[in-house]
């Protein structure tokens, strides 16, 4: 039997995909390798080569320090999270759309659409913790504006976006979707992630990449 290849697979963004408060085994992009093997046992696979994502880290942060880091890996596959810190520090919605578009266009200079994935923000507003990072109606509404902007980017450019938010407003009746800071999700919540995410990836696995332009 031949071998499969592996798609070198990179996650740029922040706590959100770095994992913050859980293991790394519970990361969402650790768990989606993981059920793509499982689920996927004839196709290549993802190898995560490296997670970027800094806690703490906005759309700028991932201009500055997570993208020239990409040509030394080489990935064949990129996520995209970003946007909660953002929020949180009171970046402009017009400066965080012109972010994103120049990450999105840097990472199209190096992989076709079809090898992108984007992924929203959840709501931290309804956490325990969710009240000592501002006014919670404010920073949920600016939350839900900042993935409508990611959201329109990525799909102006023909790059897959999963929407998860309406999965972290679980959260508020039930506390098993949060990590014990009282703020991150768990390693449970970012597992229903994982049941939107793996079949969106699957299908562009599964498919050749498309011609860059």
């Amino acid at each position: 039997m031949v071998p499969r290849s592996a798609f070198r697979f990179v996650a740029l963004g922040d706590s959100y995909t770095i994992g913050t408060a859980v293991g790394e085994a519970e990361r969402w992009p650790n768990q989606l390798v993981a059920r793509l093997a499982a689920a996927l046992p004839e196709a290549p696979l993802l190898e995560l080569v490296a997670n970027l994502a800094v806690n703490g880290w906005t759309s700028g942060d991932v201009v500055r320090d997570q993208l020239p880091a990409l040509d030394g890996l080489r990935p064949d596959f990129v996520s995209l999270l970003i946007g909660v810190n953002d929020v949180v520090q009171g970046v402009q919605a017009e400066r965080y759309q012109a972010s994103v578009a120049t990450i999105l266009d840097a990472l199209q200079l190096r992989l076709p659409a079809d090898r992108i994935l984007t992924v929203s923000t959840p709501d931290y507003t309804v956490t325990p913790a969710g009240a000592d990072y501002g006014d919670p109606a404010r920073q949920s509404a600016a939350i839900r504006a900042f993935n409508a902007i990611l959201a329109g980017e990525a799909g102006a450019r023909g790059v897959a976006h999963v929407a998860i938010h309406d999965i972290s407003l679980r959260a508020r009746d039930d506390r098993s979707l949060v990590a014990d800071d009282g703020l991150h999700p768990s390693g449970a919540q970012y597992a229903l992630w994982i049941e939107r995410i793996v079949p969106v990836v699957a299908g562009l696995l599964g498919r050749p990449p498309l011609i860059r332009g």
